[in-house]
């Protein structure tokens, strides 16, 4: 049986309200804002060129995927593992409860959080000279994900429409105030096809959308230069944000999955 309206609808609230939450950043988060503007001061340059090469590979993936495209047979399992069915294909979560699409992306998280942590700690050791290593790692990491969040919600990474929604929730996690309600006004009503071409043609300057993020990965990057010390601020960081995209991409998506079944009720 399908979820009552009464339940989407609580479970919309749920939604709506970390929405509202994240109108405020934390005096934390505004002042590691600010070594992003020392970077290029203090950062080699060989570590700058890899964090700008985030550009062109999350440009390449918006186009084809790229090497990022996630494998649905995981997220297949795992949704599989908490609605009790059997999930071989797309049409078969038509009859999953959101619910259990909220867990098993909670799920998926922990295990990519612990992944990120193992993963950041390693290239820490070494400081500067691993960082290199970091970078693309964890940006795999995330992308990888979010797009099985998506799978798991029903949606598929391999259309182009899906992978921008995907950037977007990549970019809310370090977007400002302001930014990040701009984000939530553009995707709401995705699902259309006029708002979806609206958003598919702001992204054209993927440059731009991105910008946010990179600063972001560059702080908290810089952090983990110090030989040793790396080895925490590297698991603790890459933790975090791997945290904070799941969070986000598990929220907007099920924002998108209540809304259309909701509306399929009326």
């Amino acid at each position: 049986m399908m979820e009552t309206r009464e339940t989407l609808l609580n479970e919309l609230g749920l939604i709506e309200k970390w929405e509202k939450e994240q109108k405020g950043l934390w005096f934390w988060e505004r002042l590691t804002r600010l070594p992003f503007k020392m970077l290029d001061r203090f950062t080699p340059n060989f570590i700058q060129e890899k964090i700008g090469s985030l550009l062109d590979e999350l440009g390449s993936f918006i186009q084809t995927g790229g090497q990022y495209l996630a494998s649905e047979k995981t997220a297949f399992q795992l949704v599989g593992k908490k609605a009790g069915r059997t999930i071989g294909q797309f049409s078969d979560l038509e009859a999953v409860h959101v619910a259990s699409m909220k867990q098993a992306s909670f799920e998926l998280g922990e295990q990519r959080k612990k992944a990120a942590a193992i993963q950041g700690a390693s290239t820490g050791i070494g400081g500067i000279f691993t960082l290199a290593i970091d970078i693309p790692a964890i940006l795999a990491i995330s992308l990888k994900t979010i797009q099985e969040i998506a799978i798991i919600h029903g949606y598929d990474p391999n259309d182009k429409r899906e992978r921008v929604f995907i950037l977007k929730c990549l970019q809310f996690t370090s977007a400002d105030v302001v930014g990040k309600q701009a984000i939530l006004s553009e995707l709401a009503e995705y699902n259309s096809e006029e708002k979806s071409r609206e958003v598919i043609s702001q992204i054209q300057g993927w440059r731009e959308v991105t910008a946010t993020y990179t600063e972001q990965f560059g702080w908290k990057k810089l952090l983990q230069m110090v030989p040793v010390a790396g080895i925490l601020f590297g698991a603790y960081t890459n933790r975090s944000m791997v945290s904070d995209l799941v969070e986000t991409a598990t929220m907007l998506y099920q924002k998108r999955r209540i809304s259309e079944r909701l509306e399929a009720q009326s």
